[in-house]
């Protein structure tokens, strides 16, 4: 690939990477830019988007919901991660382990367990292309 095709796509990529962090934000304190986002080639309308979210000792994200579309796999970095999606019994998950949410779940929890060491999750969602708005919190 010619070097200005590399850079124009590598541009491209970064301003949709940004644009959905800024959606996912509200969350938790800290989100970063999808680790990766792509359109799913065989199954037309639909995107992988993968997110890694970080948090610090002790952090409560708020209870939220996410894109109706939103199928979503959660993978536990490092440290212990204690979640509870509606209907379901709050459960600590450890480095190394996983759930799923369905689309239109209420999660109601997701918080750091430990109060002195940070907790990382990679959060993987295969959601409608054009969907703009991840995650939203709960209206209080």
């Amino acid at each position: 690939m010619k070097p200005f095709l590399k850079t124009h796509w590598a541009l491209r990529l970064a301003a949709c990477a940004i644009a959905v962090a800024s959606t996912v934000a509200p969350t938790v304190a800290h989100s970063a830019p999808p680790a990766f986002e792509h359109a799913i080639s065989n199954i037309p309308g639909k995107s992988l988007v993968a997110v890694e979210v970080d948090f610090a000792p002790g952090q409560t994200s708020p209870p939220h919901r996410h894109a109706r579309s939103a199928f979503i796999f959660a993978y536990v970095l490092s440290g212990t991660i204690r979640s509870q999606v509606e209907g379901e019994p709050a459960r600590d998950f450890h480095a190394g382990e996983s759930w799923y949410e369905a689309p239109g779940a209420h999660h109601l929890q997701a918080r750091n367990t430990s109060t002195s060491k940070p907790a990382k999750l990679l959060a993987i969602f295969v959601v409608d292309s054009d969907e703009k708005t991840l995650t939203t919190a709960d209206k209080e």
